[in-house]
């Protein structure tokens, strides 16, 4: 069992570990033992997970994220297995706990009149300069 907050624990059943061979540095090793963990979470079917935590999971997992409603998590920076299934835990842990967070509610504001003078007097300025750049009409 994996314990996000005190509301929401993720069950055993829900996960499931796939170790494939992993790319990346170790020699030999790398040709014969799989160290690199696949963590799959079927999220879209979890009771634990309220609604609203489940659309910004979707959200927050991006590319992560099957058709089928599942969290796949790959991680394959360390030699040991072990080691690998514990981060693969831990982002699953942080992306559930990010997702249960509600974003800030951004409230519309309007510029103020000294920032829209501000503004305008500066496009003035700026065409003034641009229109000295032209051609000087002189005496021949």
């Amino acid at each position: 069992m994996l314990r996000i907050t005190d509301d929401i624990t993720i069950e055993d059943w829900e996960l499931t570990e796939q170790f494939i061979r992993a790319s990346g540095p170790g020699g030999q090793n790398v040709n014969k033992v799989s160290t690199a963990v696949e963590l799959r979470f079927e999220a879209e079917r979890s009771p634990n997970l309220p609604g609203a935590v489940k659309t910004r999971l979707k959200r927050l997992a991006g590319r992560r994220w099957t058709k089928d409603g599942a969290l796949v998590i790959q991680v394959d920076e360390t030699r040991s297995q072990a080691r690998n299934r514990d981060i693969a835990r831990q982002r699953l842990a942080d992306l559930v706990e990010q997702a249960t967070r509600k974003p800030k509610r951004r409230i519309a504001t309007r510029p103020t009149l000294g920032s829209k003078k501000r503004r305008l007097k500066a496009k003035k300025v700026r065409g003034e300069v641009k229109s000295l750049r032209g051609k000087v009409s002189g005496e021949d």
